[in-house]
């Protein structure tokens, strides 16, 4: 059974009527429950650990909860007590789901994917980036010598770049960061990941997959990963309020297939994280989550109920 971390401090208070959409957390784990998923609490991350890809100064001001402010505006809203402890637990949830995945073949957080925070501050709702935090914990203490990260998000991966550049894939050991987005939208000045792709706006269902097969054979053949890491960001669905794509339900099933397939087919282990996702339809949008997140785990989601797996009767293949 697949391994889904989840704490209820994911979900921190916002000012009512904030445009980020923290009740999605809770709205995903509600989906995935229905679906028969059951979760693990993470532990917080510890300070040591975030200094792999984040300054001490920052880490410092986030865990006293004290954040410049004009950082705070990057990130979109205050780093609040509730807050930090929600991304200490985020890092802490993918830390624990690349651990589980290195003993079992997949697990994944029900969080994360917080792709734009950069060394010295948080941007874009991201305040500490899992993603980096984790491959650069792995690589230091020696768990693995090649990470692949798969950024599947609409918005480019440019925090995971810059944090990770010291450990940038050299082609034998270190991060592989590929980032597969909208190319006109945020953020308007781009990292340089390992491998970018940027998409026009509006790209559907055929071209998405079209270039996604395309691309996954030649980064599993020059990284030989030990561990890949997917930031399953649903906003490329067209009804996303963020997002500039046109995918459908069933083209994000589809995108997620395909790359469990590739991890599958290359035998190595990998995580999911949650990653963005701006329905206005709190509900809709964990249902979509959750569909990402069974779907990668292999379960069946059948065609008439991707949008709802809620007692679905879903299935492990």
């Amino acid at each position: 059974m697949a391994a889904f971390f989840f704490h209820e401090g994911y979900v921190a208070p916002l000012p009512a009527g904030h445009s980020f959409p923290m009740s999605k957390y809770q709205t995903t784990r509600d989906a995935l429950q229905e679906a028969g998923a059951s979760f693990v609490a993470p532990d917080q991350a510890q300070r040591a650990l975030l200094l792999g890809a984040h300054s001490a100064q920052y880490v410092d001001a986030v865990l006293s909860a004290c954040v410049d402010p004009a950082i705070e505006r990057r990130i979109g809203f205050a780093v609040t007590p509730a807050v930090a402890l929600r991304s200490l637990l985020s890092v802490g949830g993918t830390w624990a789901a690349a651990q589980a995945a290195l003993l079992a073949g997949f697990a994944a957080n029900v969080a994360g994917g917080s792709h734009h925070a950069m060394p010295d501050g948080g941007a874009g709702y991201c305040v500490l980036n899992d993603l980096a935090v984790t491959a650069a914990g792995l690589l230091d203490q020696r768990h693995v010598q090649r990470v692949l990260i798969i950024d599947l998000d609409v918005h480019q991966g440019d925090g995971t770049a810059v944090c990770l550049a010291g450990r940038r894939f050299d082609g034998e050991r270190g991060a592989f960061t590929f980032s597969i987005h909208c190319e006109k939208n945020f953020p308007t000045r781009k990292a340089q990941s390992c491998r970018d792709v940027g998409l026009a706006d509006g790209t559907g269902d055929d071209g998405y997959l079209d270039v996604l097969g395309r691309e996954l054979p030649g980064l599993f053949d020059a990284v030989r990963p030990e561990l890949v890491m997917v930031q399953a960001g649903v906003d490329p669905h067209g009804d996303d309020r963020l997002g500039r794509l046109a995918l459908s339900d069933a083209g994000l099933v589809a995108r997620d297939a395909m790359v469990r397939a590739a991890c599958l087919e290359a035998g190595v282990p990998f995580i999911a994280t949650l990653g963005g996702g701006y329905d206005a339809d709190v509900v809709r949008l964990g249902q979509r989550h959750a569909t990402s997140l069974l779907t990668l785990a292999g379960f069946t989601v059948p065609a008439d109920n991707r949008e709802n797996p809620v007692g679905s009767g879903v299935a492990q293949s």
